[in-house]
């Protein structure tokens, strides 16, 4: 179960760095631009990884607790 633990942290790591990513991305943004409308835009295109991010860190989290369960 070992393999299990280590792949879902490994998961959950390549999540975060997501999140982190799209943080950086839309902080960015916001100190480049004062239009609201450019920021919009900018927060739809990166919403998608944001959510595909917590996606793979959530399911990251779930092998870690499932392998630590079953081990």
């Amino acid at each position: 179960m070992d393999i299990l633990i280590w792949a879902g942290a490994t998961l959950s790591i390549v999540g975060l760095m997501g999140l982190v990513w799209s943080i950086i991305k839309v902080v960015s943004a916001r100190r480049k631009t004062s239009d609201d409308d450019e920021l919009r835009a900018v927060v739809q295109r990166v919403l998608p990884y944001n959510m595909g991010a917590l996606f793979v860190s959530v399911i990251g989290l779930m092998m870690v607790i499932l392998g630590i369960f079953l081990g």
